[in-house]
């Protein structure tokens, strides 16, 4: 009895391992199949745009229509905004270096404190050191509201000046409280905004080594997105997000925007991506954005560079804000406006959340894949030969991927060597990680907003770069600008 037992419990035991890989072996192979085929899908959104991009690079340089409005280097007022709420370590290192970058006496710098942020306050107005172009706004209410909010009180503290001072603003700058602005700025802006509503250069995130991995995979999606995808978002003439920093107005366009608001401000004080939905905006009334690289009579790039988070709660509470302000709310604050290119580049502005849907997918399956090999590998499940149409699929997503990576590190060695080419592989690993993480929290926090709760300001902390953080893109001495190319 004892041996027909065992015999039996060997039995039982080998049907369980065997039901056991058959279900892994068919869920990998409905994951696989799932992720496959929106992996081809967004491949084939993918190759569309590396199509247009390389046709435009193809032909020869257009240029876009330069009015000659009679103003010289010095003639345009540019109001620079600066919304800061626990700024305290970076803000008036922020203040100090941007007053000292900019010369002359045509633009202001707004920055907007809190009451019940008394660190902030000093910092800035330390960092001043008593220049008259600081213009330091307290909000009142304690915060932290929105940066939106903080924003729309600089705007009213602006033109409140305006009507004191008798002469209005010609653009307003866009910065935050960690960023390191570029000396050729403001003669870009004039250049740009002579015949465009509002002009955005690049971002460079700048990389720190002991947050290669983290802090560094921005730098390859501000790479990719600068390099390929707002340069042709800009050739096609759609909606142009704005980036929040490194971008400005004319301010005839901010107040037309007010105005229509009925709240006699531009900003957005319900959304987590004011800045996103305001290029948005601006073409829905008309307006034309710009996307700009130039270089500076050194060779620089014209970019505001700044740190991002580093950390991995931090950057995927970033993630998590732009996902919800632009992949989740756009889909009924924006619409998805009226030509088909519109509509293309917004469905790939909001396909995130699907994207980490089908990372999940991909990366389970593969997983569930590796469990089923190494049943076949100590033979104790067989698997059923792979579909050739399913064959086909995977070999096709596998080249795109490759594709992919190699577009990605292509751009990330543009700006920052093929050191970071290199790393960036296995930053794009990282960055899923991120999204995916980025999308729960996303998720469950829209789906409470539609319940009616409040969502709020989750910044994170900030730190300026020091002197050889900035050797990575060196800013030299103010000079004139020369063109690169635009989008």
């Amino acid at each position: 009895m004892g041996a027909q037992d065992a015999v039996a419990e060997a039995g039982i035991a080998e049907a369980l391992l065997s039901a056991f890989f058959s279900s892994a072996d068919l869920l990998a192979s409905e994951l696989l199949l799932f992720a496959g085929i929106w992996f081809l899908i967004g491949a084939i959104d993918d190759f569309s745009l590396d199509f247009v991009w390389l046709i435009n690079h193809l032909r020869p340089a257009r240029r876009v229509r330069r009015l000659n409005s009679g103003m010289t280097a010095k003639s345009m007022r540019f109001a620079v905004f600066v919304p800061a709420w626990d700024e305290a370590d970076v803000i008036g290192d922020m203040v100090a270096h941007s007053l000292a970058r900019w010369s002359g006496d045509n633009f202001r710098l707004y920055v907007g404190a809190y009451a019940n942020d008394p660190a902030t306050h000093a910092a800035a107005l330390g960092g001043a050191r008593g220049d008259r172009r600081l213009r330091l706004m307290t909000l009142e209410a304690a915060g932290p509201s929105s940066k939106a909010d903080c924003l729309n009180h600089l705007w009213r503290a602006m033109r409140a000046d305006e009507v004191q001072q008798g002469w209005a603003f010609d653009a307003v700058v866009l910065h935050d409280a960690e960023d390191v602005v570029h000396p050729a700025e403001f003669e870009l802006y004039q250049h740009w905004l002579a015949d465009h509503d509002f002009v955005q250069i690049p971002v460079w995130p700048l990389i720190d080594p002991a947050s290669r991995l983290i802090g560094g995979h921005y730098a390859d999606e501000f790479a990719e997105a600068h390099l390929r995808k707002m340069p042709v978002r800009s050739r096609l003439g759609v909606a142009m997000p704005c980036a929040g920093v490194g971008c400005a107005f004319r301010h005839d366009v901010l107040l037309a925007l007010g105005r229509a608001s009925g709240e006699d401000a531009p900003f957005a004080t319900d959304s987590l991506t004011e800045d996103y939905e305001l290029g948005i905006r601006i073409h829905e009334r008309g307006g034309r954005g710009v996307f700009v690289r130039e270089r500076d009579a050194g060779g620089d790039l014209v970019a505001t560079r700044a740190f991002f988070p580093g950390e991995l709660s931090a950057a995927v509470r970033q993630k998590t804000r732009w996902m919800i302000g632009i992949a989740l709310s756009g889909w009924d604050r924006t619409g998805w406006g009226g030509s088909m290119a519109d509509i293309w580049m917004r469905a790939r502005d909001r396909r995130a959340a699907l994207a980490a849907l089908v990372l999940v997918a991909g990366y389970l399956g593969l997983a569930l894949w590796v469990l089923v090999a190494m049943g076949s590998w100590l033979d104790i499940y067989r698997p059923a030969p792979l579909d050739p149409a399913a064959h086909v699929l995977l070999v096709a997503t596998g080249c795109t991927l490759v594709w992919r990576l190699l577009v990605r590190a292509a751009c990330t060695g543009w700006n920052h060597g093929w050191t970071e080419a290199l790393w960036s592989l296995p930053r794009a690993f990282v960055s899923n990680i991120i999204a995916v993480m980025a999308a729960r929290r996303a998720l469950v926090a829209y789906t409470a907003s539609l319940r009616g709760a409040r969502l709020a300001w989750d910044k994170t902390r900030h730190r300026i770069p020091s002197a050889s953080h900035l050797q990575q893109g060196a800013i030299p001495a103010p000079g004139p600008a020369r063109d690169e190319g635009h989008g």
